[in-house]
């Protein structure tokens, strides 16, 4: 049985195929577009999951769509009925789209799935097509692919069609929904609200405050408290909406808002001040606060001993130390695509199990594959796509291109690392990253400032050999998706005098706190990525190359791209993305490119190719 899942119209829309109940392939279609975030019909995606299965449009048994749209019409109506007059603004707004494009969203999925997907075999889309409803699809990506054979399931998020937070227990193959949450009231949307106050981009800028905390006090975090949430004995909680303005007009929050924190909403891409990193902890302290209770909560009415987790709100990896750290669970698992790009897996999943009723087959240690489900290149094919864009390089067996990056790590040089399968989600783990010497205490500002083009307070994560996790950081877990904070071990780090404790919000960025400076955050925490040689035998080869000539098995990941601009996937991409920046090596497949050896004239000024995120 094949099954099609689709996202799409939100943000992050994405596509997944899945074979017999198994995950076949699965990209968001920002990667093929590279337009971040993007929204449109994922055209591009489900042209890649066919090809990657080998299949016809026409042997696909199902296509699921991961939410159900008239829901979502139902709650604009009603949320705008309710509020009115106030309201009406961003009801007018809104329905016009609605109109032409979402309230007839099945035809339109007929006909761009049709314009992706020519067939000479007939047309049966439509007959094809099936409505998961978002949650449902969020708590399936979550269940389905987890290592457990049963297991709680909580959901957060912003909003689905009604839902903002669902509770499920799943069982082998079947997932039944017990308690929900609705919209107004969400703890996506609360978060969002402070990201869009402190000027960064709905949607895309919340991963932004979650870095941003430890640099400030959670000053504001009983006003939180007492005015904008209430939080109950049950975990459940209530938004006082006097204080938000994603009801009834076209921003998050208003001017009592504002009265009450003191001030408007800080401009973008101005200065960040002290009060903006204490109201980035406070947000951050409040929401691991609700998401614990909500986690106690679930473990007292389900009496399950495994969780699994999805939706935004759990790519919170902060907020997911603290529960692993808490024990409410025996076991912990996140989506690692767990925003509304999972939605496509799930959906699909769903559909196998509890519309089709197939079994499930529970597959160790997960069954995302280590998230490596998108396109990948043969060399031949790399070397032809890197000629075409004249790039000089030098094809060495694996062996040696390992040494050559390894070596390179070590005398502290930038290398673009694009290997195998694309990652699904929004982690590059090894397989389209940027990796760096976490020894050296100038990289985390090098690679922000002149590699990534981003804000300098932006922490990055540390990648270390799974096996030896536990000698460098206070986790004794697996976390292959980089979805866990945790401490680095006491004897690593370095103590703060006085006069560096003193310093001001991010003056404290350039004082060294361990001996791997460049993944310490300024509170000695890491969002680590335990390096497993079943499911990325190349990068775990790195690393341990690495080690073998510093004595550290961890190196630098962050994500191949620049700000605004989604991680790279062929090639070509990463070539571009080699030019335009400050990377000194790239390693696409077996292929080896130094910086110094290409022509001068390719570099670009690559920073304002993409709009800032």
């Amino acid at each position: 049985m094949l099954i099609l899942g689709v996202s799409a119209f939100y943000h992050d829309s994405a596509a997944a195929l899945v074979r017999d109940g198994e995950i076949v392939a699965a990209a968001q279609e920002e990667r093929f577009s590279r337009r971040k975030h993007d929204a449109r019909f994922p055209a591009h995606a489900v042209r890649y999951c066919l090809a990657e299965a080998g299949i016809k449009p026409e042997n696909l048994d199902h296509i699921v769509f991961y939410e159900k749209p008239f829901l979502k019409f139902e709650r604009l109506l009603e949320t705008s009925t309710a509020f009115a007059p106030s309201g009406f603004a961003s009801f007018a707004a809104a329905l016009p789209i609605w109109l032409n494009e979402k309230l007839f969203q099945k035809s339109m999925l007929v006909n761009e799935l049709r314009r992706a997907c020519p067939s000479d075999a007939g047309d049966t889309w439509e007959e094809r097509l099936l409505f998961s409803e978002h949650h449902l699809s969020h708590a399936a990506s979550a269940f389905f692919p987890s290592p457990f054979e049963r297991a709680a399931v909580l959901t957060l998020d912003g909003v689905g069609e009604w839902t903002t937070t669902s509770v499920a227990v799943g069982n082998g193959g079947d997932l039944k929904v017990l308690e929900e949450i609705h919209f107004p009231h969400s703890l996506g949307l609360l978060y969002s609200a402070f990201t869009y106050y402190t000027g960064f981009k709905v949607n895309s800028g919340e991963y932004k405050v979650m870095g941003l905390a430890p640099y400030g006090q959670p000053r504001y975090a009983q006003l939180i408290r007492d005015h904008l949430i209430e939080l109950r004995e049950d975990g459940s909680f209530r938004l006082d909406m006097q204080y938000f303005n994603y009801c009834t007009g076209l921003t998050m929050t208003n001017g009592r808002f504002d009265d009450l924190f003191g001030g408007p909403p800080r401009r973008p891409e101005t200065p960040l001040t002290q009060r903006d990193m204490d109201l980035a902890a406070s947000i951050q302290a409040v929401t691991e606060e609700a998401v614990s209770a909500l986690v106690r909560h679930v473990a007292k009415a389900t009496g399950e001993r495994n969780l699994c987790l999805a939706g935004g709100v759990a790519l919170n990896c902060v907020a997911n130390g603290r529960l692993l750290r808490e024990r409410s669970f025996d076991r912990l698992w996140i989506q690692p695509a767990a925003g509304d790009a999972g939605g496509a897996i799930g959906a699909a999943l769903g559909a196998y199990h509890l519309f089709a009723r197939q079994p499930r087959r529970v597959a160790s240690p997960d069954a995302m594959r280590g998230s490596f489900l998108g396109p990948r290149y043969c060399d031949e094919e790399i070397s032809r796509r890197l000629t075409a864009a004249k790039a000089v390089f030098t094809t060495v067996p694996e062996e040696e291109l390992i040494d050559r990056c390894a070596r390179a790590l070590a005398d502290g040089k930038a290398v673009g690392w694009h290997q195998g399968r694309m990652e699904f989600g929004p982690r590059a783990l090894g397989g389209r990253s940027i990796l760096g010497d976490p020894r050296s205490k100038t990289l985390q500002k090098t690679l922000n400032l002149k590699i990534k083009y981003r804000e300098s307070f932006r922490p990055f994560a540390p990648s270390v050999l799974a096996e030896r996790a536990g000698e460098w950081f206070e986790l004794d877990e697996a976390s292959p998706y980089m979805l866990l904070v945790a401490s680095v071990r006491g004897d690593r780090q370095l103590p703060m005098s006085d006069d560096e404790r003193a310093l001001f919000g991010i003056d404290r960025l350039n004082v060294p706190r361990s001996t791997i400076p460049a993944v310490t955050h300024v509170d000695y925490s890491a969002r680590i990525q335990t390096v497993h040689r079943e499911t990325n035998p190349r990068f775990h080869a790195l690393i341990e190359r690495f080690a073998a000539h510093t004595g550290c098995p961890v190196l630098v990941n962050t994500s191949f791209n620049v700000r605004g601009e989604p991680i790279v996937c062929t090639p070509e991409d990463a070539f571009r993305c080699f030019m335009g920046t400050g990377l000194d090596i790239l390693a696409v497949g077996n292929c080896f490119l130094t910086k110094l050896e290409q022509d001068p004239s390719l570099r670009s000024r690559y920073e304002r190719t993409f709009e800032p995120d």
